[in-house]
């Protein structure tokens, strides 16, 4: 045992008998301001972790002391941090004027998709013209803020459930952007208490968005049309990419494999279609596609945002579901995946920035209170399941143009 600050000694005994209620304690180092901690314990929790430590943090609060708990291979290990968490209101009117620019930004998203008027060349004339067919942008806009409200707040009453304090939504308005939007993010103000709490979390908005995504392009593709392709595509036009479960759901409305080559080049079709789906190419010229309407555009952008969400890395909700099921062990993967989103980086640029992004911004991950309390098995399940979406919308082209990605 180490020579403990004043403060520290003034309630050593206490803290330690508060303890011993859920740890049988083998050893004990009060720490300093230095280390950390204010004391670190180490032994054996009695019963249920989970319990263990509401009862613990609920008889600390008083003494304004924040327990965490650890493993240090076979044994429980409890830490008191000094201060517990004072969360200060957020002000929701940022809340509310970011969202209003969002759906002015996604309206002119959709009218602009939507748009065949005229143009002019002149930037502020065409604009114009667009401005005032903004009305025309609203299925676009309904069916993309369906999607992200759903995600957004998938995190948000979840996070609400377990009492863990979070933000409203944060919408990002990208105009001039394909989708008018970069999406919305929430915040939360104090760290998940544990492992099932931080899944709950992590997984609830990528599963409310793919509820609200599938229906809105079932209903997107069924009221759009498949057509033949040029032999030679305009300047701009591009081709959405391709994951699992959009391909699955194109053939399940049109009875086709969508975008169908005019010919397949002698390949099997099987090995025609790996290469496609893996690096866009070779363009369908002379196919068959089918042409996407607004709300079937932003039925597959939902999809898209759910696959960058679970990328399994970092503050990602990906990240939050490899975490839970591998704790600190998660971080051995960033290396491949940075790597696997360097190579595709070579058909798609894209994914050099997002490799980037997740480099500079995403390698810390959230890490519990808690982190001994274990996933219960419907948990873990649902955790797998979250990686196997993943796999299903994760899309290695998502746009493929005759000049490349």
């Amino acid at each position: 045992m180490t020579a403990t600050e004043p403060a520290v000694q003034e309630h050593a005994q206490i803290l330690a008998r508060i303890v011993e209620r859920v740890l049988r304690i083998e050893d004990t180092t009060w720490g300093s301001s230095k280390q950390g901690y204010l004391a670190r314990f180490r032994g054996q929790l009695y019963g249920d972790s989970a319990t263990a430590y509401d009862q613990l943090a609920e008889a600390l609060r008083l003494y304004e002391i924040t327990p965490v708990f650890r493993m240090e291979g076979d044994r429980h290990v409890v830490l008191l941090l000094e201060g517990i968490n004072h969360t200060t209101p957020s002000n929701p009117w940022v809340n509310v004027v970011l969202f209003l620019l969002t759906l002015f930004s996604v309206l002119f998203a959709g009218a602009l998709y939507g748009y065949e008027g005229p143009v002019t060349g002149d930037v502020f004339r065409d604009i114009m013209h667009i401005l005032g067919n903004l009305g025309n942008g609203w299925p676009f806009a309904a069916s993309m803020l369906g999607i992200l409200l759903a995600h957004e707040f998938g995190h948000y009453l979840a996070a609400r459930y377990h009492k863990t304090d979070v933000t409203l939504p944060y919408f990002i308005p990208f105009p001039f952007s394909p989708f008018g939007t970069m999406g919305a993010a929430i915040r939360l103000k104090e760290p998940p208490k544990n492992k099932r709490i931080l899944l709950d979390i992590g997984v609830a908005g990528p599963l409310a968005g793919l509820i609200v995504a599938i229906p809105v392009l079932l209903i997107g593709l069924s009221t759009s049309e498949v057509q033949q392709l040029p032999e030679v595509f305009p300047p701009g036009q591009g081709f959405e990419g391709n994951s699992i479960l959009y391909l699955a759901i194109k053939f399940l409305v049109t009875g086709k494999w969508l975008p169908e080559p005019a010919s397949f080049g002698g390949l099997n079709p099987i090995i025609y279609w790996i290469r496609y789906f893996f690096t866009g190419l070779p363009l369908p010229q002379g196919g068959i596609d089918v042409t996407l309407n607004s709300v079937a555009w932003a039925g597959w952008a939902g999809l898209l945002v759910t696959a960058l969400n679970l990328i399994p890395a970092g503050q990602l909700d990906g990240g939050h579901l490899i975490y839970v099921l591998l704790g600190r062990r998660a971080r051995r993967l960033m290396p491949f995946i940075l790597g696997a989103l360097l190579l595709l980086g070579l058909v798609w640029s894209g994914w050099w920035l997002w490799a980037f992004l997740i480099f500079m911004l995403g390698r810390a991950y959230a890490e519990p209170l808690d982190q001994i309390t274990p996933l219960d098995p419907r948990r873990r399940s649902i955790a797998l399941f979250g990686l196997v979406i993943f796999l299903l919308v994760f899309t290695p082209v998502p746009l493929a143009t005759p000049f490349g990605g």
